[in-house]
């Protein structure tokens, strides 16, 4: 729609993972390189982890596309919500296994033989999973099982872990930490920095055809951009796609920070609900005064069960002695 009027050949903001958007910042470009190397080292098990919206998956669709020129065989999974024989089946059928009517030992067994036939020929198998941090800890203990493919000399199977940084604190979990250990090498992705997010925007307007004098966006409309998505590149997308929607209605030749608060407005950026997580503030006054009734409420109920079981020989310290302090509650 708007393409014709800002002198563009393509989109150049679209959400979708296109490998030939990929902007190269030193943290991408290290964590490209230590996800090439994982996988043709032969290292067996690399985690990429980063927060939504940073990358991952593009990065991830850029990896695939350099190890296909090394006939590299992978299987993508990016539905994690697998039960285990779904998992391996899922795995099993995207290398084009026969998966129809097998169990899951017989599954292990076909893909060992397929891994070894592969390593036989000096050809590398991949495994990517992306959304991994939505892994149960049953899919998790599967994946370290298929990390024990393996001959003498190396892994048969080389596995990339994606996701946002739940991932880290699950394979922290002491239960996982036979898993932990497998892990060769780990790559994070950040933010974008304001200098960045204004190169990430003029790369991608220049891939989609726009002059180099042109100045669709200001500087300080590019500031406005990098406040509301705080250098978040899918954000920095979305902004960007709607602000030049908006120019067009408006028949702007130049976007200007007014529009992109408006579309900030509009898509409720500044807008933040307090969730399940603690977030680390300290209580606001009213929430203070509740907090303090119902401990005053909660600690009266239990002096008077404590009255109520004072004569009980079995009942060795009041509850409200430990909630006072006198003893841990728990």
């Amino acid at each position: 729609m708007y393409k014709n009027f800002y002198r563009l050949q393509k989109n150049p903001f679209e959400i979708t993972p296109d490998p030939s958007f990929l902007f190269p910042t030193p943290r991408h470009n290290e964590a490209l390189a230590s996800l090439y190397y994982g996988v043709t080292s032969h290292r067996g098990f690399v985690v990429l982890t980063g927060e939504v919206g940073t990358g991952k998956t593009l990065l991830l669709r850029s990896l695939l596309g350099l190890l296909q020129r090394r006939e590299i065989a992978f299987a993508l999974i990016f539905n994690p919500s697998l039960s285990p024989l779904e998992f391996i089946r899922y795995i099993a059928g995207d290398f084009g296994l026969p998966v129809a009517g097998k169990a899951k030992d017989e599954l292990i067994h076909v893909l060992n033989a397929f891994l070894l036939q592969r390593h036989q020929q000096r050809l590398t198998t991949l495994l990517v999973v992306d959304e991994a941090h939505h892994l149960s800890t049953e899919i998790l203990e599967e994946i370290r099982l298929l990390t024990n493919l393996e001959t003498a000399q190396q892994k048969l199977l080389q596995i990339v872990l994606s996701g946002q940084p739940e991932l880290d604190q699950k394979l922290d979990s002491f239960g996982l930490r036979q898993l932990k250990q497998r892990v060769a090498l780990r790559c994070h992705l950040e933010a974008l920095n304001l200098e960045e997010t204004r190169k990430y925007m003029a790369r991608r307007l220049q891939i989609a055809g726009a002059a180099a004098e042109s100045k669709i966006f200001s500087d300080p409309t590019i500031s406005a951009v990098f406040r509301h998505s705080k250098g978040i590149p899918r954000l920095i997308n979305t902004i960007c796609e709607n602000a030049l929607l908006a120019g067009y209605a408006k028949r702007v030749s130049t976007i200007t920070p007014e529009i992109i608060e408006a579309i900030a407005k509009d898509l409720r950026l500044g807008i933040v609900t307090v969730g399940e997580k603690d977030s680390g503030e300290a209580p606001r006054p009213q929430q203070q005064l509740e907090q303090n009734e119902l401990v005053m409420a909660v600690r009266a109920l239990l002096e008077l069960h404590d009255r109520l079981k004072g004569t009980d020989p079995k009942v060795p310290t009041p509850i409200s002695k430990r909630l006072a302090g006198h003893e841990p509650y728990i």
